[in-house]
């Protein structure tokens, strides 16, 4: 068993009734690259219940934020999801993935690709200012299937865009994508049929999504990965580790318990 640290809960937000984030204390010891995930979770009859959740947060911040679905049976997010603050909370001492800037080759667009909570490592990369220096734009999409969904992004989005850290940076380089499936809103599909179609570009004044330029991460559902996948290896992408840069990331450990 990995080494863990016993963190409080400093806030909790429910934004619908499968979806909340939270906040917690952060070990002065505990490192990350933005992007990567860790272990968190409760004791449950007095055993460590563990599943891989990505920081949400920036690795220069204080504390740590975590974005979360519910699920009634889930093992974990069925407790999860009633705790309070002041709760204690474990947190793995220990941060790993792929979705970090050397597990891709430099490019000139950045395309962040996440649906449900597989938005939460692309909330701690578009806080990163090495991103803003390896790439000329930044492009955040995030799909859900209700508007609602989106609150969580929308907010740290905008919290990015108007912060003295980043701000500028932000103003600049950042685009924000937000797109959902079943209901009317300003953009609307799933990211693969707006990448085919041509209408992410079009909307967002872009070229068309090409290796020769772009360099994409993706987090999401299982489907959502094999659908970009499979999208982006016939356009020519290669996939790419921490031990060999391609052209997009994946990050499989996402958590639906």
């Amino acid at each position: 068993m990995a080494a863990l640290n016993e963190e409080h809960v400093l806030s909790v937000t429910h934004w619908t009734d499968n979806l909340f984030s939270f906040t917690t204390t952060r070990s002065p010891t505990f490192r990350f690259d933005n992007g990567q995930f860790t272990m968190i979770g409760l004791k449950v009859g007095g055993k460590p219940l563990l599943r891989a959740y990505s920081m949400a947060s920036a690795n220069y911040e204080e504390t740590l934020s975590f974005f979360s679905i519910k699920v009634p049976d889930g093992p974990l997010t069925s407790r999860l999801k009633d705790i309070s603050v002041g709760d204690p909370i474990l947190v793995g001492e220990k941060a790993t993935g792929t979705l970090v800037q050397h597990a891709l080759l430099p490019g000139k667009t950045l395309y962040l690709f996440g649906t449900g909570t597989g938005l939460a490592p692309f909330l701690s990369v578009i806080k990163d200012p090495e991103a803003y220096d390896r790439f000329e734009k930044i492009v955040l999409v995030h799909g859900c299937r209700q508007v609602r969904e989106l609150g969580y992004g929308e907010k740290i989005v905008e919290e990015v865009l108007e912060s003295e850290l980043m701000g500028d940076l932000a103003r600049e380089k950042l685009l924000y994508y937000p797109t959902v499936t079943r209901e009317p809103f300003r953009h609307r599909g799933r990211i693969t049929e707006l990448v085919e179609n041509g209408k992410l570009a079009e909307d967002l004044g872009l070229t068309q999504l090409s290796p020769e330029n772009d360099r994409v991460m993706l987090c999401g559902s299982p489907g959502m990965l094999a659908d970009c996948t499979k999208m982006l290896e016939e356009r020519g992408f290669k996939e790419g580790s921490n031990s060999e840069p391609g052209d997009f990331v994946i990050e499989k450990a996402f958590v639906e318990r």
